[in-house]
Protein backbone atom coordinates (compact mmCIF):
# COMPACT_ATOMS: atom_id res chain seq x y z
CA UNK A 1 0.00 0.00 0.00
CA UNK A 2 1.45 3.67 -0.62
CA UNK A 3 1.73 5.97 1.45
CA UNK A 4 1.36 9.87 0.71
CA UNK A 5 0.98 12.32 3.72
CA UNK A 6 0.62 15.69 1.77
CA UNK A 7 -2.50 16.95 -0.65
CA UNK A 8 0.12 18.56 -3.08
CA UNK A 9 1.74 14.78 -4.05
CA UNK A 10 -1.50 13.81 -5.27
CA UNK A 11 -1.33 14.99 -8.80
CA UNK A 12 2.13 13.09 -9.16
CA UNK A 13 0.21 9.71 -9.42
CA UNK A 14 -0.17 8.47 -12.90
CA UNK A 15 -3.52 6.41 -12.33
CA UNK A 16 -7.07 7.03 -11.52
CA UNK A 17 -8.26 7.67 -8.03
CA UNK A 18 -11.46 6.53 -6.12
CA UNK A 19 -11.00 8.00 -2.38
CA UNK A 20 -12.84 7.29 0.76
CA UNK A 21 -12.76 10.40 2.99
CA UNK A 22 -13.04 10.62 7.02
CA UNK A 23 -11.79 10.58 9.99
CA UNK A 24 -12.36 6.57 10.09
CA UNK A 25 -11.74 5.94 13.95
CA UNK A 26 -11.99 2.24 14.42
CA UNK A 27 -12.54 1.64 10.66
CA UNK A 28 -15.85 0.27 11.86
CA UNK A 29 -18.61 -1.72 9.79
CA UNK A 30 -20.06 2.15 8.73
CA UNK A 31 -16.59 3.28 7.79
CA UNK A 32 -16.29 -0.19 5.83
CA UNK A 33 -19.23 0.25 3.53
CA UNK A 34 -17.94 3.73 2.48
CA UNK A 35 -14.14 2.32 1.96
CA UNK A 36 -15.65 -0.37 0.06
CA UNK A 37 -17.09 2.16 -2.30
CA UNK A 38 -13.67 3.49 -3.20
CA UNK A 39 -12.37 -0.14 -3.67
CA UNK A 40 -15.23 -1.27 -5.96
CA UNK A 41 -14.72 1.67 -8.32
CA UNK A 42 -11.58 0.58 -8.68
CA UNK A 43 -11.95 -2.52 -9.00
CA UNK A 44 -14.35 -1.80 -11.54
CA UNK A 45 -12.83 1.40 -13.53
CA UNK A 46 -9.49 0.83 -12.67
CA UNK A 47 -7.01 2.66 -11.09
CA UNK A 48 -5.94 3.60 -7.44
CA UNK A 49 -8.27 2.81 -4.05
CA UNK A 50 -7.39 5.53 -1.60
CA UNK A 51 -7.90 6.28 1.93
CA UNK A 52 -7.63 10.18 2.95
CA UNK A 53 -7.87 10.61 6.53
CA UNK A 54 -6.49 12.79 9.38
CA UNK A 55 -4.06 12.58 12.16
CA UNK A 56 -4.69 13.61 14.72
CA UNK A 57 -8.18 13.63 15.48
CA UNK A 58 -9.81 17.17 13.87
CA UNK A 59 -11.62 17.81 16.70
CA UNK A 60 -8.89 17.37 19.18
CA UNK A 61 -7.49 21.09 17.43
CA UNK A 62 -10.83 22.62 16.68
CA UNK A 63 -12.63 21.85 20.13
CA UNK A 64 -10.03 19.96 22.32
CA UNK A 65 -12.49 20.33 25.12
CA UNK A 66 -15.11 18.26 23.32
CA UNK A 67 -12.57 15.27 22.07
CA UNK A 68 -12.79 11.50 22.89
CA UNK A 69 -10.01 11.00 25.64
CA UNK A 70 -9.44 7.94 24.40
CA UNK A 71 -9.44 6.28 20.44
CA UNK A 72 -10.39 3.18 18.97
CA UNK A 73 -7.09 2.95 16.75
CA UNK A 74 -3.80 4.41 16.29
CA UNK A 75 -2.84 5.41 12.86
CA UNK A 76 -0.74 2.24 12.32
CA UNK A 77 -4.00 0.35 13.15
CA UNK A 78 -6.08 2.39 10.88
CA UNK A 79 -3.52 2.04 7.95
CA UNK A 80 -3.20 -2.10 8.59
CA UNK A 81 -7.10 -2.10 8.84
CA UNK A 82 -7.14 -0.62 5.46
CA UNK A 83 -5.33 -2.28 4.11
CA UNK A 84 -6.81 -5.45 4.50
CA UNK A 85 -9.85 -3.97 3.04
CA UNK A 86 -8.14 -3.56 -0.38
CA UNK A 87 -7.02 -0.28 0.21
CA UNK A 88 -3.80 0.93 -2.05
CA UNK A 89 -3.18 4.03 -1.30
CA UNK A 90 -3.32 5.82 2.06
CA UNK A 91 -3.43 9.38 2.76
CA UNK A 92 -3.20 10.05 6.28
CA UNK A 93 -3.47 13.82 6.29
CA UNK A 94 -1.52 16.03 9.34
CA UNK A 95 -4.46 17.97 10.89
CA UNK A 96 -3.22 21.49 12.77
CA UNK A 97 -4.91 24.62 13.29
CA UNK A 98 -3.30 25.91 10.02
CA UNK A 99 -4.93 23.00 7.92
CA UNK A 100 -8.14 23.89 9.86
CA UNK A 101 -8.68 27.46 8.35
CA UNK A 102 -8.61 25.57 4.86
CA UNK A 103 -11.86 26.47 3.23
CA UNK A 104 -14.16 23.86 1.81
CA UNK A 105 -13.68 24.88 -1.49
CA UNK A 106 -10.20 25.11 -1.87
CA UNK A 107 -9.52 21.42 0.23
CA UNK A 108 -11.62 20.29 -2.93
CA UNK A 109 -9.64 22.04 -5.40
CA UNK A 110 -6.36 20.70 -4.00
CA UNK A 111 -7.89 17.30 -4.14
CA UNK A 112 -9.42 17.19 -7.86
CA UNK A 113 -6.03 18.97 -9.23
CA UNK A 114 -4.79 14.96 -9.04
CA UNK A 115 -6.77 12.75 -11.48
CA UNK A 116 -9.78 11.98 -8.98
CA UNK A 117 -12.90 9.86 -10.50
CA UNK A 118 -14.39 8.86 -7.22
CA UNK A 119 -15.37 10.30 -4.19
CA UNK A 120 -17.09 8.58 -1.28
CA UNK A 121 -18.29 10.16 2.14
CA UNK A 122 -20.66 9.32 4.41
CA UNK A 123 -24.05 11.25 3.68
CA UNK A 124 -23.36 13.61 6.61
CA UNK A 125 -19.75 14.14 6.83
CA UNK A 126 -18.67 17.74 7.67
CA UNK A 127 -15.42 19.53 6.49
CA UNK A 128 -13.81 22.43 5.58
CA UNK A 129 -13.34 25.73 8.00
CA UNK A 130 -16.33 25.94 10.12
CA UNK A 131 -17.61 22.68 8.85
CA UNK A 132 -18.98 24.49 5.80
CA UNK A 133 -18.51 21.37 3.37
CA UNK A 134 -21.24 18.99 3.16
CA UNK A 135 -22.99 16.51 0.69
CA UNK A 136 -24.75 19.03 -0.89
CA UNK A 137 -21.82 20.94 -1.48
CA UNK A 138 -20.17 18.22 -2.74
CA UNK A 139 -22.74 17.25 -5.19
CA UNK A 140 -22.15 20.49 -6.95
CA UNK A 141 -18.71 20.28 -7.11
CA UNK A 142 -19.20 16.42 -8.78
CA UNK A 143 -21.22 18.35 -11.32
CA UNK A 144 -18.52 20.77 -11.92
CA UNK A 145 -15.40 18.80 -11.70
CA UNK A 146 -16.44 15.49 -13.01
CA UNK A 147 -15.81 13.58 -10.73
CA UNK A 148 -18.67 11.07 -8.99
CA UNK A 149 -19.87 11.20 -5.67
CA UNK A 150 -21.16 8.33 -3.67
CA UNK A 151 -22.56 9.68 -0.41
CA UNK A 152 -23.01 6.40 1.90
CA UNK A 153 -25.96 6.22 4.76
CA UNK A 154 -25.05 4.89 8.20
CA UNK A 155 -24.99 1.18 8.76
CA UNK A 156 -27.33 0.42 11.82
CA UNK A 157 -26.76 -1.79 14.72
CA UNK A 158 -29.53 -3.32 16.98
CA UNK A 159 -31.74 0.04 15.83
CA UNK A 160 -29.38 2.71 16.06
CA UNK A 161 -26.48 3.86 14.00
CA UNK A 162 -23.41 2.32 14.29
CA UNK A 163 -20.63 5.73 15.53
CA UNK A 164 -17.06 5.11 17.06
CA UNK A 165 -18.49 6.90 20.36
CA UNK A 166 -21.10 3.74 20.23
CA UNK A 167 -17.53 1.28 20.29
CA UNK A 168 -16.16 3.25 22.59
CA UNK A 169 -18.65 3.28 25.25
CA UNK A 170 -19.18 -1.12 24.79
CA UNK A 171 -15.46 -1.53 25.22
CA UNK A 172 -15.68 1.03 28.38
CA UNK A 173 -18.63 -1.28 29.42
CA UNK A 174 -17.05 -4.14 28.59
CA UNK A 175 -19.66 -5.43 26.15
CA UNK A 176 -16.92 -6.69 23.58
CA UNK A 177 -19.45 -8.80 21.93
CA UNK A 178 -21.07 -5.49 20.11
CA UNK A 179 -18.20 -3.71 19.91
CA UNK A 180 -16.75 -6.54 17.70
CA UNK A 181 -20.22 -6.59 16.19
CA UNK A 182 -19.60 -2.57 15.49
CA UNK A 183 -16.45 -2.95 14.36
CA UNK A 184 -17.11 -5.85 11.90
CA UNK A 185 -13.93 -7.82 13.65
CA UNK A 186 -12.65 -8.65 17.51
CA UNK A 187 -11.26 -5.29 19.48
CA UNK A 188 -7.61 -4.93 19.75
CA UNK A 189 -5.08 -2.55 21.36
CA UNK A 190 -1.63 -1.86 20.34
CA UNK A 191 0.77 -0.80 23.27
CA UNK A 192 4.79 -0.49 23.24
CA UNK A 193 6.15 -2.74 26.17
CA UNK A 194 7.95 -0.42 28.68
CA UNK A 195 10.14 -1.60 31.74
CA UNK A 196 7.87 -1.34 34.72
CA UNK A 197 8.40 -2.49 38.96
CA UNK A 198 9.36 -6.25 37.70
CA UNK A 199 7.14 -7.03 40.48
CA UNK A 200 5.35 -9.62 38.35
CA UNK A 201 8.82 -11.27 37.71
CA UNK A 202 9.35 -11.45 41.57
CA UNK A 203 6.27 -13.32 41.98
CA UNK A 204 7.25 -15.84 39.32
CA UNK A 205 4.56 -14.62 36.60
CA UNK A 206 7.05 -11.92 34.63
CA UNK A 207 4.90 -9.59 33.03
CA UNK A 208 5.12 -7.12 29.98
CA UNK A 209 3.78 -3.61 31.26
CA UNK A 210 2.51 -1.56 27.95
CA UNK A 211 2.21 1.98 26.83
CA UNK A 212 -1.23 2.02 25.34
CA UNK A 213 -1.05 5.88 24.85
CA UNK A 214 -4.58 6.85 23.99
CA UNK A 215 -6.13 3.19 23.08
CA UNK A 216 -9.42 2.84 24.74
CA UNK A 217 -9.76 0.24 27.65
CA UNK A 218 -11.77 -2.21 29.15
CA UNK A 219 -12.90 -2.17 32.71
CA UNK A 220 -9.84 -2.89 35.24
CA UNK A 221 -9.69 -6.60 36.02
CA UNK A 222 -7.90 -9.94 34.87
CA UNK A 223 -8.45 -10.94 31.54
CA UNK A 224 -7.86 -13.50 29.08
CA UNK A 225 -6.29 -12.34 26.31
CA UNK A 226 -4.36 -13.31 22.77
CA UNK A 227 -1.37 -11.23 21.91
CA UNK A 228 -0.01 -10.89 18.41
CA UNK A 229 4.19 -9.79 18.75
CA UNK A 230 6.26 -8.25 16.79
CA UNK A 231 7.03 -11.13 14.64
CA UNK A 232 3.35 -11.84 13.44
CA UNK A 233 3.23 -14.81 15.90
CA UNK A 234 0.38 -15.12 18.73
CA UNK A 235 1.03 -16.23 22.35
CA UNK A 236 -2.10 -16.55 24.80
CA UNK A 237 -1.74 -14.95 28.08
CA UNK A 238 -3.57 -13.47 31.06
CA UNK A 239 -3.81 -9.70 31.71
CA UNK A 240 -4.02 -7.42 34.49
CA UNK A 241 -5.49 -3.91 34.10
CA UNK A 242 -6.37 -1.27 37.24
CA UNK A 243 -3.96 0.23 39.43
CA UNK A 244 -2.50 -2.67 41.31
CA UNK A 245 -4.05 -1.41 44.97
CA UNK A 246 -2.17 -4.61 46.52
CA UNK A 247 1.57 -2.94 45.56
CA UNK A 248 0.14 0.45 46.19
CA UNK A 249 -0.25 1.52 42.70
CA UNK A 250 -1.38 5.08 41.71
CA UNK A 251 -1.69 4.68 37.74
CA UNK A 252 -3.80 2.51 35.70
CA UNK A 253 -1.71 -0.12 34.07
CA UNK A 254 -2.40 -2.62 31.76
CA UNK A 255 0.52 -5.65 32.55
CA UNK A 256 0.22 -9.11 30.41
CA UNK A 257 1.55 -12.58 31.30
CA UNK A 258 2.27 -14.80 28.25
CA UNK A 259 2.19 -18.48 28.90
CA UNK A 260 4.91 -20.68 28.05
CA UNK A 261 6.91 -17.32 27.06
CA UNK A 262 10.58 -16.36 28.85
CA UNK A 263 11.28 -13.91 25.86
CA UNK A 264 12.79 -10.03 26.38
CA UNK A 265 9.75 -7.58 24.79
CA UNK A 266 11.29 -4.63 25.71
CA UNK A 267 10.27 -1.88 23.30
CA UNK A 268 8.68 -4.73 20.75
CA UNK A 269 4.44 -3.24 19.68
CA UNK A 270 2.34 -6.17 20.96
CA UNK A 271 -1.68 -6.37 19.77
CA UNK A 272 -3.74 -7.43 22.38
CA UNK A 273 -7.07 -8.99 22.24
CA UNK A 274 -9.13 -8.77 25.15
CA UNK A 275 -11.24 -12.40 25.04
CA UNK A 276 -12.10 -12.53 28.65
CA UNK A 277 -12.78 -11.31 31.98
CA UNK A 278 -11.93 -13.27 34.51
CA UNK A 279 -12.52 -10.94 37.60
CA UNK A 280 -12.25 -7.68 39.22
CA UNK A 281 -9.48 -5.98 40.26
CA UNK A 282 -8.99 -5.59 44.19
CA UNK A 283 -6.36 -5.22 46.71
CA UNK A 284 -5.21 -8.56 48.51
CA UNK A 285 -4.26 -8.13 52.52
CA UNK A 286 -0.65 -9.47 51.16
CA UNK A 287 1.48 -9.90 48.14
CA UNK A 288 2.02 -13.61 49.29
CA UNK A 289 -2.21 -13.60 48.83
CA UNK A 290 -1.63 -11.63 45.70
CA UNK A 291 0.88 -14.75 44.04
CA UNK A 292 -1.78 -17.46 44.68
CA UNK A 293 -4.17 -15.34 43.44
CA UNK A 294 -1.89 -14.61 40.13
CA UNK A 295 -1.24 -18.42 40.27
CA UNK A 296 -4.76 -19.12 40.23
CA UNK A 297 -5.53 -16.73 37.51
CA UNK A 298 -2.83 -18.05 34.91
CA UNK A 299 -4.36 -21.56 35.41
CA UNK A 300 -7.85 -19.81 34.20
CA UNK A 301 -6.67 -18.48 31.71
CA UNK A 302 -5.05 -21.70 30.26
CA UNK A 303 -7.63 -23.50 31.10
CA UNK A 304 -9.75 -20.93 29.13
CA UNK A 305 -7.52 -21.41 26.45
CA UNK A 306 -8.04 -25.43 26.08
CA UNK A 307 -11.04 -25.72 25.87
CA UNK A 308 -11.21 -23.08 23.07
CA UNK A 309 -9.17 -25.21 21.11
CA UNK A 310 -10.76 -28.24 22.09
CA UNK A 311 -13.89 -26.32 20.34
CA UNK A 312 -12.11 -25.54 17.73
CA UNK A 313 -10.87 -28.77 16.63
CA UNK A 314 -14.17 -30.27 17.17
CA UNK A 315 -15.73 -27.67 14.62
Amino acid sequence: MLTLKHLDNLPTLDAPLHLALGVFDGVHVGHQEVISRAVNAANREGGLAGVLTFDPHPIRVIAPNKAPTALLATLEDKAKVVCELGVTLFIPIHFDAEFAKMEAVDFIAKLTAANVRTICVGEDWRFGHDRSGDVKFLEHQASLGGFTLEAVPPVMHDGERISSTRIRQAIRDGNLTAAEQMLGRPYTLTGTVVEGQKLGRTLGFPTANLATAEAQLPPDGVWAVRATLADGTTACGVANLGMRPTVGGIHRVLEVHLLDFDENLYGQVLQIRFEKSLRSEKKFPSVELLRLQIQSDVESAADFFEKMRNHDSQT
